[in-house]
């Protein structure tokens, strides 16, 4: 009995990495069905032994014979290393060479005594590999400007922030580098994610898809772009649908950060947003069910570069400096007014700083004021933007931003006095 256990821990090992090449071997099989006999180098038979050789190998490296697992592994890759180098002139993709020393990887990682990894492992794999056509296709779409962007998010999240030191520092305490360029990393983090959504689909849902996707980034930026366009085509467009529209998601955008960075406002600063979501929503619904179809409007600028991201993080690094002065000199009312005041440049420097006070600087209803007073002075800005732009044909739009922006700034009145 005390020989079972240990032998059914291995039986799972060698069985999961065993069941690994099999799942591989037939998403390769299935791709390479059409080649004909002898041309194709591995099927789901030579995938399966490929499983089975890196699971013994494996568990033979954890009990104790690393030389003999070394060779078997050493062995395996030289052999399908060799098979698939005979094989290039007839079939040019490396794909299902590559896939079998991965294969052999993950077995090899089962026999070590992490099955579980090893499948999970095999299903990343076997879902790339059967991705094959849509990941092109994403490809394809990629422009010059995107792949930069890709590559300043990589920068901004993988590459500065484990080297930043975790401690706080400076005046007041007020600085955790490493959680001052993780807000950073989150709020570009989210305009990114809107930027490529809006990159991939805005084109082909037109312009209500650019106000959608857009308004997780830049209501702003999306309103500038429709009021504009707005201001020079006739009326009935879905323009002014898109601007109440991008407003709409930005509340919703504000209302998720508002939950990640300061948690213990969401429930006052829910319910004072609530009320203004709804009106947009409702508004924009009635002048989308208004509006003529009409082609997408080019997207707002890529949100992604450095010089923004520095100048984001030392506003709210200065934020937080002012924020620990003000608690020691101040009262919440005069904490609410500085946040307040750095809101109205950026909403999302008002929500950090709100998630950065410590516990019982500000009672969570003032600060939800004070944050929803910040959203005000952004619905007011959108409201200048697309009467500018758009002057009497932006009308529509202006009067369904200051209808939400109305229950907004009722429901701030309603708690005020309540407080």
């Amino acid at each position: 009995m005390n020989d079972a256990v240990p032998f059914a821990d291995q039986a799972i090992a060698v069985g999961a990495a065993l069941a690994a090449g099999v799942l591989i071997g037939i998403e390769r099989g299935w791709k390479l069905k059409h080649q004909h006999g002898g041309i194709r180098v591995a099927g789901v038979r030579t995938f399966s032994l490929l499983g089975l050789t890196g699971g013994l190998a494996g568990l033979l490296g954890a009990m104790g014979q690393p030389a003999i697992a070394a060779i078997l592994v050493t062995a395996g890759a030289i052999v399908m290393s060799a098979a698939y180098v005979r094989a290039a002139d007839v079939e040019r993709d490396a794909t299902s060479a590559v896939a079998a020393l991965v294969t052999l990887a993950i077995a090899t990682l089962a026999g070590l005594g992490s099955p579980a990894l090893a499948i999970a492992c095999a299903a990343v794999v076997i879902l790339l590999l059967a991705l094959k056509s849509e990941l092109h296709g994403f490809i394809r779409r990629l422009e010059d400007d995107d792949v930069k962007a890709l590559a300043r998010f990589a920068i901004i999240a993988f590459a500065v922030l484990p080297l930043l030191p975790d401690r706080d520092m400076g005046p007041y305490d007020a600085w955790n580098p490493q959680k001052l360029w993780l807000v950073v990393v989150l709020v570009t983090g989210f305009s990114f994610a809107g930027y490529i959504a809006n990159r991939l689909f805005g084109a082909r849902w037109g312009t209500i898809g650019t106000a959608l996707i857009g308004g997780a980034y830049s209501s702003t930026a999306v309103t500038a772009s429709l009021a504009q366009r707005l201001g020079g085509v006739p009326a009935g467009g879905p323009e002014p649908a898109g601007i109440a529209l991008a407003s709409s998601v930005m509340f919703i955008r504000v209302l998720i950060l508002v939950g990640v960075l300061a948690t213990s406002v969401l429930p006052a600063f829910a319910l004072l947003i609530a009320p203004a979501l709804i009106v947009s929503l409702v508004t924009g619904g009635v002048l989308w069910r208004r509006a003529k179809p009409g082609d997408a409007v080019e997207a707002a600028g890529n949100p992604i570069k450095l010089l923004p991201a520095l100048g984001f993080l030392a506003f709210v690094a200065l934020a937080a400096v002012a924020t620990g002065w003000a608690e020691g000199r101040f009262g919440e009312r005069g904490i609410a007014a500085l946040i307040l005041a750095t809101g109205s440049f950026d909403v999302d420097v008002a929500i950090v700083t709100v998630g950065r006070l410590k516990s019982g600087a500000i009672g969570p209803a003032l600060a939800a004021l004070a944050l929803a007073g910040t959203v005000v002075a952004n619905m007011t800005v959108k409201i200048a933007i697309t009467l500018a732009y758009a002057r009497g044909k932006g009308v529509g739009a202006a009067l369904a931003l200051s209808a939400s922006t109305a229950a907004l700034a009722g429901g701030i009145a309603w708690g005020w006095l309540r407080l």
